[in-house]
C-alpha cells in the first residue's frame, strides 16, 4: 500500500485539466491506527465529510458548469484519499466534457468509492452530493454548538499531544455535556502547513475537567498528523483516560486547495451531522 511520502504532496506536479481517476492517491488508516493501538475493526464509528468548493466541467457545448460537491467517506473504508491527490483528480474535470451533472456525480461515486475502498473484501460506496449554483445561497454558516472551552483563561504549555492531561471527576454523578474549540491546530503529516480547525466533544459519564481537556486539545499545535488521524487520535485518548460512557468528536477543519476535511468518530451508531460549514470555513 502506498503511504504519505510517495504522494505528490510538497512535489511540482503538472495539473491535468483532462479527466484522469489514477491522479488519486490512497493511504491506508491501517498504519496510524496502529499507533493508537487500534487493529482489526475500529472501536468507533462515524465518517469523513469533505467538501468540494472548486469542481468544474464542461457541457456538451464546451460551456463551463460549476458545483460544490459533498462527499461522505465511512470510517470503515480501508483508505483515505490525500487531499493534493483528490485536488489534482478534481482538477482534471476542468476540460471534460459530460452529457450532464448526473454523469458527473456518478463519475465521482465511484472513483472516489474505489480508491477509499481498495483492498476491501467487500467494497461498498461513499455518499456523493452535487450542489449546483441555483442552490448556492441556501448554503448555511453555523458554528459548532456547545459550551465553549475558549472562555477559560489558562497557561498553555505543551505544543504536542498531552494526553496526561486529561482526567475526569470519577466517582461523581456523570453528566452529559457538549463542549467546542475554536483552538484545534495541527500540520499536515508531509509538509508541515498548517491545519486550522474546531472541534466538538460530546459524551456522557464522569465529568472531564475542561481546562485540562483545553490544554490537551492546544497540544496538538505542532504535531504532524492528518485531519482523520488526530480525530481519532483525540477520541482513542479521550475515551481510555476519561471513560465516558458515550462519546462523539468531531472537527471541522479549514479549507486548503479548495478542500475542507470534517471527521466524524463516535462511540456508538448516530445519525451525522449535516455538512455545514462554519464561518472560517
Amino acid at each position: 500500500m502506498t503511504s504519505p511520502d510517495q504522494s505528490q504532496l510538497g512535489k511540482p506536479v503538472r495539473y491535468a485539466d483532462q479527466y484522469d481517476a489514477s491522479l488519486l492517491f490512497p493511504i491506508a488508516r491501517a498504519a496510524k491506527r496502529e499507533e493508537l493501538g487500534v487493529s482489526g475493526p475500529p472501536p468507533f464509528f462515524g465518517a469523513d465529510l469533505w467538501t468540494a468548493f472548486e469542481l468544474s466541467w464542461l457541457n456538451k457545448r464546451g460551456k463551463p458548469q460549476v458545483a460544490i460537491a459533498h462527499f461522505t467517506v465511512p470510517c470503515e473504508t480501508p483508505n483515505i484519499i490525500e487531499s493534493k491527490s483528490l485536488k489534482l483528480y478534481l482538477g482534471s474535470y476542468n476540460g471534460t466534457v459530460f452529457a450532464s451533472a448526473d454523469e458527473v456525480r456518478e463519475r465521482l461515486r465511484a472513483d472516489l468509492s474505489e480508491a477509499v475502498w481498495r483492498g476491501a473484501p467487500a467494497p461498498s460506496t461513499i455518499g456523493v452530493r452535487l450542489l449546483l449554483p441555483e442552490l448556492f445561497d441556501q448554503e448555511p454558516v453555523h458554528e459548532l454548538d456547545g459550551l465553549s472551552l475558549d472562555r477559560l483563561d489558562i497557561e498553555c504549555t505543551h505544543y504536542t499531544p498531552a494526553p496526561e492531561l486529561l482526567r475526569a471527576a470519577e466517582g461523581e454523578q456523570p453528566v452529559e455535556e457538549v463542549l467546542v474549540s475554536n483552538l484545534l491546530k495541527s500540520n499536515c503529516l508531509v509538509t508541515g502547513q498548517p491545519d486550522w480547525g474546531s472541534v466538538q466533544i460530546r459524551y456522557t459519564g464522569a465529568q472531564i475537567d475542561q481546562e485540562g481537556l483545553l490544554r490537551y486539545l492546544v497540544s496538538f499545535r505542532n504535531h504532524n498528523e492528518f485531519h482523520e488521524q488526530c480525530v481519532e487520535r483525540i477520541f482513542m485518548d479521550i475515551w481510555r483516560r476519561c471513560r465516558p460512557s458515550r462519546l462523539a468528536v468531531y472537527a471541522r477543519y479549514t479549507r486548503r486547495g479548495g478542500l475542507d476535511i470534517n471527521p466524524l468518530r463516535t462511540s456508538h451508531p448516530m445519525a451525522l451531522p449535516a455538512n455545514i460549514r462554519t464561518a472560517r470555513q
